[in-house]
């Protein structure tokens, strides 16, 4: 059943990862686990966040969707279960290292994406699905990401730097993509069923222009970080996105946290970058501040909103949240609202980061063990 359809594996797996990579990086970052010589826990604790957590979470969302996109059978039997096991693969191969070498390590850890990446272009190419083109160059400059953090422990180039922003960045363009199809259109579909007078205006130009502004600040933020003007770029693209959430009517599905919860993870996504403009012009705004919201906040809070419900919808299961569901999403809103004020709580500060570590592992841990049924047992058309 686990390899029947990829959202169970893969969305298993990333809830997993996710409550056990934190506080591994906390014991890490105390100094209570004692570490190889050589291993950058840093450099893993950004790692795992990217091509981990949320690698496991993109494969499990696009490999499910790729089926609607291009009328072809879905990744499923051993097939799945062989990318599953390069996933694996590259968390011990990183983990590992320092022990193992960084060449086996390389092997190892890029085989899962580079892999993805070629099923994806497969899929769409057999399926003449050109509509989704954009959405295979994100995955691959997300892959490109992880090979130029292998070059520099490989010793050809200094950009394991270079690798985790481009990811970063790109991560938050499929975010700001994929979202601005399913946020507005399971709104409009919700504000129907409730008989609401109200619905998120239909995607238009200004949409796409808030996209371009992304994309050219994401474009900026990789190659010239430090520049004002790159500063200027995220102002500008966080309030172009800001004012795309308010056109999608968040306000009118309060009633239901599956609905809201995929509004508040956009939300971030422009508070983030306001944040990042803001870090990049004064010194009012630390940078780990501005790089949480969009990590913590905008992924962290996203990848949960689809998981969710995607996984509710997809096994045919009712999509209104559980009091477990709905206390997973305030979990993870107080992780990353704490995480991102911790630098402005001075001597509180590291409580801060403790206890935003400890909702976001209660938040993927729960998460974990109320959806392993779902993952695990027929669902209800199947």
């Amino acid at each position: 059943m686990i390899l029947q359809q990829s959202f169970r594996s893969f969305f298993m797996a990333a809830g997993l990862w996710a409550m056990l990579a934190v506080p591994l990086w906390l014991m890490i970052y105390a100094g209570v686990l004692i570490l190889p010589a050589g291993f950058d826990g840093l450099l893993w604790h950004q790692h795992e966040m990217l091509f981990g957590f949320a690698g496991a979470a993109i494969a499990g969302f696009i490999l499910t969707a790729m089926p609607n996109w291009t009328g072809r059978k879905a990744l499923s039997g051993w097939p799945l279960g062989l990318l599953v096991s390069f996933w694996l693969a590259g968390r011990l191969g990183f983990l590992g290292a320092a022990s193992i070498g960084p060449i086996a390590a390389a092997v190892l850890d890029l085989s899962f994406l580079t892999t993805l990446s070629g099923v994806i272009a497969r899929e769409l190419i057999a399926g003449k699905n050109w509509r989704n083109l954009p959405v295979l160059v994100l995955i691959s400059l997300f892959a490109l990401g992880n090979w130029l953090v292998h070059f520099e422990s490989l010793g050809v180039a200094e950009s394991a730097a270079l690798g985790i922003r481009l990811s970063s960045f790109v991560l938050a363009v499929l975010v700001a993509v994929i979202g601005g199809r399913i946020v507005p259109s399971f709104t409009r579909n919700f504000l129907a069923s409730q008989g609401a007078d109200v619905g998120p205006e239909p995607m238009g130009r200004f949409d796409k222009i808030a996209l371009l502004a992304l994309v050219i600040f994401v474009v900026a933020q990789v190659f010239a970080p430090d520049r004002p003007s790159t500063s200027y770029l995220a102002l500008l693209a966080g309030g172009l996105h800001g004012i795309r959430l308010a056109r999608w009517k968040g306000w009118a599905t309060l009633a239901e946290p599956l609905m809201w919860v995929l509004h508040l993870g956009y939300a971030w996504l422009a508070v983030a970058l306001v944040l990042i403009g803001l870090g990049g012009l004064t010194d009012a705004v630390p940078a780990t501040a501005a790089m949480h919201a969009l990590t913590v906040g905008a992924f962290g809070t996203m990848i949960l909103a689809v998981m969710t419900r995607a996984s509710l919808g997809h096994t045919g299961r009712a999509l209104t949240a559980t009091p477990g569901t709905t206390a997973i999403f305030i979990l993870i809103t107080l992780a990353a609202i704490l995480r991102v004020g911790a630098p402005f709580f001075f001597e509180q500060s590291l409580a801060a980061i403790w206890i935003s570590a400890i909702a976001w592992t209660a938040a993927y841990g729960l998460f974990s063990v109320l959806y392993f049924p779902v993952f695990t047992q027929a669902g209800r058309t199947e």
